[in-house]
């Protein structure tokens, strides 16, 4: 079988038609679309065509794709790029034959196209001078390629514009059998300049790594890169300063329906170390960062695919639909890893992600973690001074960055962690809870396994009447009581009606005028 993978970002217009054309081939296959964390419906469309979706753990093609040759099953890998409408119903066969033969491990495509501007003036006289046994190859910078897995897994992948020039690079370094295979004419948007300034530094300056072995850290240039690929996976959350209503998960309480860091000790042997770890009673964050260390050596492949292992709660894709289509900002919280639940916010469409990040080196866990700010009460301290770990603490984060009030703020959890988010968000909602006094500070229940009733919680806020209402929080809610705020309801019932009356008053003596 040949494991093909598809990188994409925002390319939700094509990336169906892109799989419905690898199809074609009678070749035995599996197809792996690696989303880059895209703003628009790639994984959606890409999900319609049954194929495998996974998130990439940090935007940029070369990390994607790495980890989609960790999670292929099979020793070939393809590339394609996922926005190309004129790929031949054959492209499998042309990128793939030679090796399948025995007569290359590594397959370059070209295309009935003049070569770019940046293959003329930077790639190509570059490699006449430092590699020119390269220098012949019709399209250097070409993303289609296929290669054996064994190679594939010695080379390194960068992560901007010269990802292809340097495998090719690498390739040849390794003593791969290379060929070139022509796979017709393709159509490609054109790139604008800006895009081929940074193309033409990104290619040079890979040529010149790669021929002077300078090590990556002294490079200045890829920490640089890597600071703006850090900043840009934030930019979604920069979005939603607008939007007024926000629905909050929790991911392992409210979307899975089973723990996720219990299920990946399962897997990978260690689910005794994990339970001795969190009975030892230590704060939060002592218990976090023994956790990560359990993960050291395991990469993101196999931290995904644990995730997709991992039954749903089985309505919540629509839940979240609806309730993005009312106006709420959706989005996923967890005190386990912020490369999973990325993943997962990609798969459900959401909006943003709070969680701890788990720092990986090649796509491969380190075992160590950073607790981001929004985790952090600097105003609680522990018994040694020390800064306290409270994932309600998030809700004054999204107020002071992103102008959401906490009385705007639903939080979906079952609260087997702590029951903070439910008793201080502005309605509280305990999700298939167990535990009696769960249910008693929070605000509604669902029992479970199912999220619609959701749906009627959130109802559409009095603001589209355009009616202010007095904010009341749960507290005076309490002192008010029920009475009260029926009658506060039924005051509100007749101010619309007396308004409406009104307004058909009015509309009755402007026709008989």
């Amino acid at each position: 079988m040949i494991s093909i993978v598809i990188p994409v970002l925002n390319e939700g217009a094509t990336i169906r038609q892109v799989i419905k054309t690898i199809k074609k081939t009678s070749r035995k296959i599996e197809i792996i679309v690696v989303d880059d964390n895209s703003n628009d419906n790639s994984v959606e469309e890409a999900l319609k065509e049954n194929v495998r979706v996974i998130t990439s753990s940090q935007r940029g093609k070369g990390i994607s794709m790495r980890e989609g040759m960790m999670a292929a099953k099979n020793d070939i890998v393809m590339y394609v790029d996922g926005d190309i409408l004129t790929y031949p119903e054959n492209i499998v066969a042309l990128l793939t034959d030679s090796i399948l033969e025995n007569k290359a491990d590594f397959v370059k495509s070209y295309f009935e196209r003049q070569a770019g501007r940046v293959t003329q003036l930077v790639a190509k006289p570059l490699l006449s001078i430092l590699f020119p046994e390269l220098a012949e190859f019709k399209q250097p910078l070409s993303g289609m390629i296929a290669a054996r897995k064994s190679f594939l897994s010695k080379v390194q992948f960068e992560n901007d514009y010269g990802v292809d020039i340097g495998l090719l690079i690498d390739m040849h370094t390794l003593g791969a059998r290379i060929e070139e295979a022509n796979i017709g004419r393709i159509e490609n948007a054109m790139q604008t300049w800006e895009q081929l300034s940074k193309m033409s530094r990104e290619v040079s300056r890979t040529i010149l790594k790669k021929a002077e072995n300078i090590p990556q850290e002294n490079l200045e240039t890829l920490g640089n890169i890597n600071l703006i690929r850090e900043q840009m996976e934030y930019s979604i959350l920069e979005s939603i300063d607008k939007l007024h209503k926000m629905v909050i998960f929790n991911i392992d309480e409210a979307i899975f329906t089973e723990d996720y860091l219990l299920t990946a000790a399962n897997e990978f042997g260690f689910s005794n170390d994990l339970k001795q770890i969190r009975e030892q009673g230590e704060d939060q964050i002592t218990i976090l960062e023994h956790t990560a260390q359990l993960f050291r050596h395991h990469n993101v492949a196999e931290l995904l695919e644990v995730a997709d292992s991992i039954p749903l709660v089985p309505d919540i894709k629509m839940v979240v639909k609806e309730l993005k289509k009312r106006g709420y900002s959706c989005g996923l919280i967890t005190d386990g890893f912020e490369c999973v639940a990325r993943h997962i916010r990609n798969q459900l469409g959401m909006d943003f992600v709070f969680a701890n990040r788990l720092h990986l080196y090649d796509s491969v866990a380190t075992g160590e973690i950073t607790i981001p700010e929004y985790f952090i009460s600097n105003d609680d301290l522990s018994a040694n001074n020390a800064p306290v770990y409270c994932k309600s603490n998030i809700l004054r984060y999204i107020s002071e960055k992103y102008h959401i009030m906490p009385q705007n703020v639903i939080y979906v959890g079952s609260g087997a962690d702590n029951c903070n988010l439910l008793q201080k968000a502005a309605i509280g909602v305990a999700f298939n809870a167990d535990d009696d006094c769960i249910e008693k500070v929070a605000d509604k229940i669902i029992p479970g396994p199912w999220m619609e009733p959701l749906l009627d919680i959130a109802q559409a806020s009095p603001e589209k009447f355009r009616i202010r209402l007095p904010a009341i929080n749960k507290k005076q809610a309490r002192r008010i009581g029920v009475g009260s705020l029926i009658g506060l309801a039924s005051a509100g019932l007749l101010y619309l009606a007396a308004r409406q009356i009104g307004k058909s008053k009015k509309q009755r003596q402007v026709s008989q005028r």
